[in-house]
């Protein structure tokens, strides 16, 4: 993930998971896991995104249920913390086209909700959003264009720039993005989110190596790796879920767990009549403060 100029595009993974989101509305039966459209919409990737081979309805089917699944997975954590513990600040590192903002932060009121990405494709997004009509405070996130490669991964200035309050606790989100990065920033990351105020909690997801990840969904970790090195964005690093943990403890967590993908299947998968199910091979760490 290297810096970008301000009229570059959207990120095409960022892309592909906004329209497999909207996929899972428009192709699998409800129950949904969750409902957003208003990705495709700020994508806008023309009548016939459809017929893209990466959007194959029976192709795709268990990776778009594992980003519905993860997605939803922090949309409840951050629901949990504000009730449960007041906090009223939730930031995204990577945010790509995530619409929770767009889609009244699942009813958690006076959240405020902060984007940091890479200065190129935020500014695009910021573009979208506005012809769209997402004007109102309550439904435009904080943008914060931050190089996590360039700074280092440092974001925590722009961010307090940006109006964020280091002194209170928030749940800050980094989905589907450290296997873009060098072990170095994603532990820079760590260290700033296990720097700010106690009561903090991070959700981080996690690629697994190969031998870690079902039989069944080996052939298409490698078919994602393949793209994503051909796409000139490669996979940078993969952990297993102890060194995950290590690399949290280390970085100054009170306590870190591990959530794997399995566990998300159960809670939000079972007892479907049309047996869809995420695949394997990301998994996640909650850790707080």
């Amino acid at each position: 993930m290297t810096g970008g100029r301000a009229d570059v595009a959207a990120d095409h993974t960022a892309v592909r998971c906004a329209l497999w989101r909207a996929m899972h509305v428009q192709v699998d039966a409800p129950p949904h896991v969750l409902t957003d459209e208003i990705g495709l919409r700020i994508a806008d990737p023309g009548d016939d995104w459809r017929e893209r081979p990466d959007m194959d309805p029976v192709a795709t089917r268990a990776f778009r249920a594992a980003m519905v699944a993860r997605a939803r997975f922090v949309e409840d954590l951050v629901a949990g913390q504000a009730a449960e513990h007041g906090v009223d600040q939730y930031v995204l590192l990577g945010a790509g086209l995530d619409t929770f903002a767009q889609r009244g932060t699942g009813g958690v009121s006076g959240l405020r909700v902060f984007e940091v990405d890479r200065p190129g494709p935020q500014e695009w997004k910021r573009r979208r959003l506005a012809a769209l009509g997402y004007g109102d405070r309550g439904s435009r996130p904080y943008l914060v264009p931050v190089d996590f490669e360039a700074s280092g991964g440092a974001w925590r200035e722009p961010l307090t720039a940006a109006g964020f309050d280091p002194g209170r606790p928030a749940v800050v989100a980094s989905s589907g993005v450290t296997m873009y990065l060098t072990k170095e920033a994603t532990v820079t990351t760590l260290r700033q989110v296990a720097a700010l105020a106690p009561g903090s909690t991070l959700a981080m997801t996690f690629l697994l190596p190969e031998d870690l990840v079902a039989e069944a969904d080996r052939p298409g970790l490698r078919a994602s790796t393949a793209g994503a090195r051909s796409s000139g964005t490669p996979f940078r690093s993969l952990y297993t879920p102890e060194e995950m943990l290590a690399l949290a403890r280390e970085a100054g967590f009170e306590e870190a767990r591990h959530v794997s993908g399995a566990s998300l299947a159960e809670r939000y998968f079972t007892g479907r009549p049309d047996g869809l199910r995420p695949s394997t091979g990301e998994d996640l760490l909650v850790a707080t403060t």
